[in-house]
């Protein structure tokens, strides 16, 4: 893997949240992949469960959000994305580190995400 193989799977991920369906998802994970969406959340695993998963957790290919991102780090078949993800209905922003790992064949086998929300207005 390396950092411009892992630059063109993050483009391809955005491209497939923003795509209706899952199709895609098979060029970017691979059949017995797993993906855990956040720290003592569920992790769903194989491709059916990822995609069953997306379908829940998006609102379809127009949804409102904008996502940038760099590469923090490729070592091997793992890389290290930060993103910051900025929804606009309702108004939402998410920092996240995503640690993947990928197979021979550049597809994902084990997705970690690790989103941080900024504090509520509330919340002392």
């Amino acid at each position: 893997m390396t950092r411009d193989d892992l630059g063109a799977w993050v483009g391809a991920y955005e491209l497939a949240w923003r795509t209706s369906g899952t199709a895609s998802l098979a060029d970017l994970f691979a059949e017995g992949a797993t993906y855990s969406p956040a720290p003592f959340q569920e992790t769903h695993r194989g491709l059916a469960a990822i995609g069953a998963m997306w379908e829940r957790e998006r609102e379809g290919p127009h949804e409102g959000f904008t996502l940038e991102w760099e590469l923090v780090a490729v070592e091997g078949d793992t890389g290290v994305v930060r993103a910051d993800v900025r929804y606009a209905a309702p108004a939402q922003r998410w920092a996240d580190l995503w640690l993947i790992r990928f197979d021979e064949h550049g597809r994902c086998v084990a997705f970690e995400e690790w989103p941080f929300a900024p504090p509520r207005a509330d919340s002392t």
